[in-house]
């Protein structure tokens, strides 16, 4: 995003990053009344339409034409997640019950990932996939039927693409091999290069023991997922995995 000012920057990352929040919240189209009762600077809301305005011609934001609020687009998302998120830790009380269960039952390998599996998908409430370095054709994946909240309910034909990839899975471990060793990998839409899912993200992180096992970990969701949420989520997990497997 080029910049005209600091301040003007400010301005604008501000009200960039209250749409994303809202939108991801709502799913409905932000007003700028919204942002004017949200915002922490004191703009006018001449000056709050301006950077609108400015947002939509450089295609961070679009509006729907039934509304006059804006929405976020796959760029917008993009700016979002590599300059506005700050980090998030999950909750200590969600911690403990995640720490106490895993200490309840004792798992060979896959019940772990299973759980693992399972306890992402219930946090985030979208898609949650664990791959297993070594087996090339292994994917776990739990939540599969949190599709049917994105990316838009009624496109059958959209959600069917999605659990078609899951279930061929070729295209799915393509994209989480594809990891570059970072903490935190995300992929929005298009950046996907898999027309099945398109108009989702995905979050990937990785896990390694001291006994030498890795592999990845991925959330698959729409591109208005709460990544914050998701990071989080998976920052703890790869942690996790790495000291009990």
């Amino acid at each position: 995003m080029a910049a005209k000012g600091s301040d003007f920057q400010v301005r604008k990352d501000l009200i960039l990053e209250i749409v994303v929040d809202r939108y991801v919240k709502t799913i409905m189209p932000v007003s700028s009344a919204y942002i004017a009762e949200q915002c922490r600077l004191d703009l006018s809301p001449a000056t709050i339409r301006n950077i609108l305005a400015e947002l939509e011609e450089q295609g961070y934001l679009m509006h729907p034409h039934t509304s006059a609020g804006r929405m976020p687009t796959q760029r917008g998302y993009r700016y979002y997640v590599d300059h506005l998120i700050d980090e998030i830790q999950l909750l200590n009380d969600e911690k403990q019950l995640i720490e106490m269960e895993y200490q309840r039952q004792v798992l060979e390998l896959e019940g772990l990932l299973e759980k693992t599996s399972e306890f992402i998908s219930n946090l985030t409430h979208y898609t949650s996939i664990i791959s297993i370095d070594g087996l090339d054709h292994k994917l776990i994946y739990k939540g599969a039927s949190n599709i049917v909240a994105y990316p838009d309910g009624s496109n059958i034909d959209k959600i069917r693409d999605i659990l078609l990839a899951l279930e061929e899975k070729e295209s799915i471990l393509e994209i989480i091999n594809r990891s570059l060793g970072k903490k935190i990998e995300i992929y929005i839409g298009q950046e996907l290069e898999c027309s099945e899912i398109n108009d989702c993200s995905m979050v990937i992180s990785s896990y390694r023991s001291d006994k030498g096992l890795s592999g990845r970990l991925a959330v698959l969701g729409p591109t208005r997922m709460d990544y914050k949420r998701v990071i989080s989520a998976l920052d703890y997990f790869s942690e996790l995995m790495s000291k009990i497997i």
